[in-house]
């Protein structure tokens, strides 16, 4: 009866948990631990997991949906993932960093680097780094040649940290302007997520 209830309970964990973004429970998680991994509230994550009735009695195996559902007119922001770049895709990011970001603070360039990234991670985007960059119509400095200058050496840090432990430094974000020189405004009115330097990050 004992392997019936079981076996029961994980068919509806398995039923309520979103395949795409589903955790397997490993010895010595908990459902706090879980959330701060996955960038979530405890409240967020015991809302999208109601099979669990208590939050305290989780077990090794089960199936706990990561996934925040989006609500209202909230924006939906992708989480990311560990990229892998080839030293040719690095250097190329790196030379964007610096004709984009020269004048800004390492964490502007950092920023930088993170919205190309996250752009590859968007499903409103291309999908490579090659791609992104030259897309038509998307970075100035591919238009103006400036692309074609090497890297320096703290954009290439830059680069090296948006790819390691400043990945979220500017989570969401898909754009970036410097409002004071912009000829073109239409993104003023898209949500704000971070001010670095003269650079101002949109969703």
């Amino acid at each position: 009866m004992k392997k019936i209830i079981t076996f029961l309970t994980l068919a509806v964990s398995l039923l309520f948990a979103s395949p795409a973004f589903a955790y397997s429970v490993k010895p010595g998680d908990t459902m706090s631990g879980i959330a701060r991994e996955h960038h979530l509230t405890l409240k967020e994550l015991a809302d999208e997991n109601p099979h669990v009735s208590n939050l305290n009695l989780i077990y090794p195996g089960q199936e706990i949906n990561t996934n925040k559902t989006i609500r209202s007119n909230e924006p939906k922001i992708e989480e990311p993932v560990n990229l892998s770049l080839s030293n040719q895709e690095i250097d190329l990011l790196a030379r964007l960093v610096r004709a984009e970001a020269q004048t800004e603070p390492l964490e502007g360039k950092i920023a930088v680097a993170c919205v190309v990234l996250n752009r590859v991670e968007s499903s409103q985007f291309p999908d490579t780094i090659k791609e992104v960059i030259y897309a038509p119509g998307q970075f100035q400095p591919v238009q103006n040649g400036q692309i074609n200058k090497p890297a320096d050496e703290e954009s290439i840090q830059a680069v090296k940290a948006a790819l390691s432990n400043q990945r979220q430094l500017v989570q969401g974000a898909l754009f970036f302007y410097n409002p004071t020189i912009a000829t073109s405004r239409w993104l003023d009115s898209r949500a704000t997520t971070h001010v670095i330097g003269q650079h101002v990050f949109k969703l």
